[in-house]
């Protein structure tokens, strides 16, 4: 259980540490309004994803399942468990619903931007829905985050 336990929180580790760090790197790309930096940005943020917040969250998944059965934790009526795996669905659709969508659409627009020198007010709107709904997407995972350490309910 030890090693199942590392490696959950391992994933924790890559799973939020990503998408807080990759939504600072791009707050600060877009308040300088560099074209080439944004392009680079938005590019490594979706790279990033697959690099750290994939693999976090397959561990998530994995040992999370694995440490839940050994511990005979109930998945009947509302405890922390249920609550978490509520909120991590929820996560789930926002970032493949909507999130990824938005990052595919600021890498093509800052692409555009490249060629013809000027960020565009379509890419300032989707990165605005983008850091909405990743605040949303970012605050989700850190309850969850409360509710394994804790285990209020």
């Amino acid at each position: 259980m030890t090693l199942l336990l590392f490696l959950h929180i391992a994933g924790s580790v890559l799973f939020l540490g990503n998408i807080i760090t990759a939504a600072f790197w791009k707050v600060r790309a877009d308040i300088r309004g560099d074209a080439a930096e944004i392009h680079r940005t938005v590019n490594n943020v979706m790279l990033a994803d697959y690099a750290f917040t994939l693999p976090g969250l397959l561990f998530l998944i994995v040992t999370g399942s694995l440490m839940a059965a050994k511990g005979g934790y109930s998945l009947a009526g509302l405890n922390w468990l249920t609550a978490s795996l509520i909120l991590f669905g929820i996560t789930g659709v926002l970032w493949l619903a909507v999130l990824i969508p938005l990052q595919r659409g600021m890498i093509r627009l800052s692409r555009q931007a490249l060629e013809n020198g000027a960020i565009s007010a379509a890419y300032k709107q989707l990165s605005a829905y983008w850091a909405v709904f990743g605040i949303l997407a970012t605050l989700l995972p850190l309850f969850i985050l409360y509710f394994m350490v804790s285990q209020p309910f």
